[in-house]
């Protein structure tokens, strides 16, 4: 194996899966992203889909067949395509997931293939109905989904009148255990496909 590859497969994109200009997605996926680290011999990245700014899937031809159109689709195959594996975090939105997630899940085909992921939801009851239809969409991606799900509960006693969080370090820490578990987990996966 060589060395680019081995970095590439321990890299963990923490795809932050909501561009609502309020969201509170960023800070919860930077507590997750540096509580995974801890420790960990894996590298975690932040990879916003505000800042990859898709459209809507506007590729003529299905994406499994690997031959995108379009400039937007081809940075962001070469984006996925240079991570072993994703920590896929968003808000519970109406009881799914956000649809800018669909959306760039549903852009791509091979880069997802075999790729180990897991998911970290949040809501003020943690978002598992969301974890529950994303879990389905990765089956579907040929991904493979950690047992470990995160659906970490926010109330309204955690946030301000903006909604923002107002200690995000002390909402999440009950959390901190199964953060690490999720790290195992991806560790595991990836060690097992580097032998």
């Amino acid at each position: 194996m060589t060395e680019s590859s081995t970095t590439t497969d321990r890299r963990i994109a923490v795809v932050i899966g909501s561009t609502r200009p309020t969201r509170i997605c960023p800070e919860i996926a930077g507590w997750v992203l540096k509580t995974a680290q801890q420790n960990s011999r894996l590298t975690y990245e932040p990879v916003g889909l505000a800042e990859v700014a898709l459209p809507f899937l506007d590729e003529p031809r299905k994406p499994a067949l690997g031959q995108y159109e379009h400039e937007h689709t081809r940075r962001w195959s070469r984006t996925a395509s240079g991570y072993g594996g994703f920590l896929f975090v968003f808000s519970q939105y109406n009881w799914g997931y956000p649809a800018v997630l669909k959306n760039a899940l549903d852009f791509l085909c091979a880069e997802w293939r075999d790729k180990p992921a897991a998911v970290a939801s949040c809501g003020t009851r943690g978002g598992n109905r969301a974890v529950a239809q994303l879990r389905g969409v990765l089956q579907g991606l040929h991904m493979r989904i950690i047992d470990q799900n995160l659906e970490l509960v926010v109330t309204d006693a955690d946030v301000d009148e903006d909604e923002q969080l107002t200690d995000v370090a002390a909402t999440l820490q009950p959390f901190t255990g199964q953060v690490r578990l999720v790290d195992a987990q991806l560790t595991e996966l990836l060690t097992d496909d580097q032998q």
